[in-house]
């Protein structure tokens, strides 16, 4: 072939890249593993083994151990006992651990580059030029957090012990976003990585040691789905990181729940990719390449879902489909091709299935007419066009190389399918018009936003996900909280539960009697009567009748979530008006100071003085998110590239709120002002000891500008409604403060929608602690951080 042909027809002959240093690896080995665990490799308790394969031609790779409740244990038992000593070591000590790493995986990159690419099947380019400097930027950044922690972080303290879970589609990468700020904030950790790619992790474990990281201090547990269960389910674990899919993520909030471990899910998505017809359409093209042909498609928050604007659809169609010609599938360590093998048999047939199912439904279907190998698992890039909004492809994540289209005509439409999916991991928006691109990345329900972009990740900047794509944050100072507890909130000791009084009959008498007040509900910017109407009695700590209120039912939760959707106006007023109705609901709280207080000394028996003084620090607290409602802002951060990602608090939506018995009107208030003062609205269930605090609080509200529908207020048996409330899918987080019970019900029945959780498993705070109860504590559990990528520059 002469020079000038090459030319013409950009024909590329194979780059094969020698693999002979990772078979050497394997071969040292023998090609089986065991666990490591303790600083070395130690041999499966029930002697079982796994065969991993090698996903472009299907020969066995390597043989790894079966882990088991026993081996778990064991690793675990490691880490609990080397953590209290890594955490003792400091931040300059753990730094110096962290750069230590990045600086082994920069010394043998291609080492891990090789691996991966034969363990995994995507190509040795993205390994090579994506995984492996990512994964080393990652400890970098993170060593800085270690080495700023204690002047940055002074008021949190680790977790403990970390057991994390990590999916086949990015081994390497996923490791190095797991373990690096865990061990950067001085907790330990035990690593379940994926049965499928598990040597990438092992390699990292056994080079990390002969860096000197000590023993115990990171434990890699391999297997299948059972052991990740059985760490799940160890007692010795403070929490759970999982990277996976939402089906597995549910399981393992039903696990967890009520056990106290923290947790973080990073599930699934089914990202839209937004085009409008002032887009750079060849741009955009090499976006969706990007997108969706990047790793086979394996990657949660590929642009799986492409939205054209109709006036260049057939243009951007024709484009795309000439596109996907040039595209080259191949060997994963040929340096020339796109894409490599899918990871596996079980997931190949997984796609097939569902491009089938998709054509049954009415879409078109293009696929690039390159040759695939014969041996391994390989599918083209494939494109359905026409895809309806309802199909089965639409909605279902494919993950593999396969991009659904539709069109849209106008922007409000874009947004309204964009968000038409119980997903919200990421998005990307293609626009020339740099206003209409920053109006449109607020409104996508998605915790990542690429402009004129795909697939930008960094250590700095977070990423997550809304909905059922999970809650937690990983990367930037956000993920770095999700391994941290407050100090605070570390002290805290088990609710002491007061005995209930038994009520008392008065003698009659023929004075005249107080006019009843009857206490009803708080919905929609109205008093309500309950649904049920049923009543429950409020006793003094005597057992002195004080009076009455409603016992709310299903439907009474029903209609106030209803109200509380409707209020959509209020997350998008501004910060600067939802503060001075804050400061407005202090002032009038304040003139109303005798009567709370000596409402609440009859409640809870407190003396006078006391019952006041919590109503003075009712009041103060309001006037505090009144001036952080225009303060907790987010941030700027400049990653390695032309660019910024603004990094933007966005209220939660509607929030349900359980209070506790102590400090009846201070707690309901602590809860209750964070939530509102950054545009959530909220369904409060008040104390149910002591309700009338919140009854008569609400004709405080009636009188303060708040707009109908942002506080609503349901009395009754607290662990009933909170039930109700955890069930109900159009809520999107829930607070629970009061028993162990009804923590553990709203962890384990809010796996309907993923709705994010804070509950106190009837620990007790002092509200009256700043430090416990007061600001970015609870400001951080009351926003969703979503980051907006702006690259910016030829």
């Amino acid at each position: 072939m002469s020079v000038a042909h090459y030319y013409e027809t950009m024909d590329y002959g194979p780059a094969p890249e020698a693999d002979g240093e990772a078979r050497a690896w394997l071969k040292k080995h023998g090609a089986v593993f065991g666990h490591f665990i303790g600083g070395e490799f130690v041999a499966p308790n029930g002697g079982k083994h796994l065969t991993t394969i090698e996903p472009a031609n299907g020969n066995t790779l390597a043989r790894i151990a079966q882990g088991s409740a026993a081996d778990v244990e064991a690793a675990v038992g490691a880490a609990r006992e080397a953590q209290p000593l890594w955490a003792q070591l400091g931040g300059h000590g753990r730094a110096r651990h962290l750069y230590a790493m990045a600086r082994m995986l920069q010394r043998h990159s291609r080492l891990f580059a090789v691996l991966e690419a034969i363990d995994n099947g995507k190509p040795l380019r993205e390994t090579r030029d994506l995984d492996v400097p990512l994964a080393a930027r990652h400890f970098l950044h993170h060593a800085g957090w270690a080495q700023l922690q204690e002047r940055e972080l002074a008021d949190q303290v680790p977790l403990g012990v970390v057991g994390q879970i990590i999916p086949w589609n990015f081994p390497l990468l996923m490791l190095a976003w797991k373990i690096a700020p865990a061990l950067a904030m001085g907790n330990t950790v035990v690593l379940k990585p994926a049965e499928f790619t598990s040597l990438t992790a092992l390699l990292f474990a056994e080079l990390a040691a002969q860096a000197a990281l000590p023993p115990g201090v990171l434990n890699v547990v391999t297997g299948d789905g059972t052991t990740g269960a059985s760490l799940v389910d160890h007692p010795g674990v403070d929490k759970i990181a999982f990277t996976g899919s939402t089906e597995v993520g549910r399981l393992i909030r039903q696990a967890t729940a009520g056990s106290g471990k923290s947790l973080t899910l990073e599930l699934g998505g089914k990202s839209p990719f937004i085009v409008f017809d002032d887009a750079d359409i060849d741009g955009a093209i090499e976006g969706v390449v990007d997108a969706i042909w990047f790793n086979q498609g394996q990657v949660c928050c590929a642009g799986s879902r492409l939205l054209v604007q109709e006036g260049i659809a057939e243009t951007f169609r024709k484009r795309l489909i000439r596109r996907m010609e040039t595209l080259r599938v191949g060997s994963p360590l040929d340096k020339a091709i796109d894409m490599g093998a899918v990871v596996a048999p079980v997931q190949l047939e997984r796609i097939k299935s569902l491009v089938e199912t998709g054509v049954n439904e009415g879409a078109e279907k293009y696929q690039a007419a390159a040759a695939l190998p014969q041996q391994g698992c390989f599918y083209p890039p494939t494109l359905l066009w026409n895809v309806q909004p309802s199909s089965t492809v639409a909605i279902e994540e494919i993950f593999g190389p396969v991009l659904v289209a539709m069109t849209f005509r106008t922007p409000d439409e874009a947004v309204m399918l964009a968000n038409n999916t119980r997903y919200g991991l990421a998005a990307s928006v293609w626009s020339e018009t740099i206003g209409l691109a920053l109006d449109i990345a607020p409104k996508l329900l998605a915790g990542v936003v690429w402009i004129n972009a795909t697939n930008l990740f960094d250590a700095g900047v977070g990423f997550g996900g809304y909905r059922e794509s999970g809650f937690g944050r990983e990367g930037g100072r956000e993920g770095i909280y999700e391994y941290l507890k407050p100090k605070a909130w570390s002290q805290r000791k088990p609710r002491a539960e007061a005995p209930v009084p038994s009520g008392t009959t008065a003698g009659a008498g023929f004075e005249i009697p107080p006019i009843d007040r009857t206490a009803k509900l708080f919905i929609g910017g109205k008093q309500a009567r309950p649904d049920g109407n049923y009543a429950r009695t409020v006793l003094s700590p005597k057992g002195k009748q004080l009076g009455e209120v409603g016992e709310g039912n299903r439907k009474d939760i029903r209609n106030a979530v209803a109200a509380a959707r409707a209020a959509e106006a209020w997350p998008k007023s501004t910060a600067h008006n939802r503060a001075q109705i804050l400061y407005y609901l202090a002032e009038n709280l304040s003139t109303r100071r005798d009567e709370l207080g000596t409402r609440i000394a009859a409640m809870t028996g407190l003396p006078n003085a006391k019952a006041k003084a919590e109503v003075d620090a009712s009041v103060e607290r309001l006037f505090s998110y009144g001036a952080w409602a225009d303060k907790y802002e987010g941030a700027v951060h400049m990653p390695p590239l032309r660019g910024v990602a603004l990094a933007m608090h966005e209220p939660i939506g509607v929030v349900g709120v359980a209070c506790p018995d102590e400090a009846p009107l201070l707690g309901f208030i602590s809860l209750v002002a964070p939530l509102i003062a950054v545009g959530n609205r909220v369904v409060v269930i008040p104390s149910e000891r002591h309700p009338l605090a919140a009854t008569d609080f609400y004709q405080v509200l009636e009188t303060s500008d708040v707009p109908a529908g942002v506080v609503n207020i349901v009395t009754g048996n607290r662990n009933g409604l909170v039930k109700v409330l955890a069930e109900h899918d159009d809520i999107d987080a829930l607070w629970v403060f009061g028993s162990k019970e009804a923590s553990a019900a709203a962890e384990r029945l809010s796996v309907g929608n993923l709705k994010r959780t804070l509950v106190d498993h009837g620990f007790a705070l002092d509200w009256n602690e700043r430090a416990a109860s007061e600001g970015p504590i609870l400001l951080r559990h009351a926003v969703q951080v979503k980051n907006i990528w702006i690259p910016y520059g030829d």
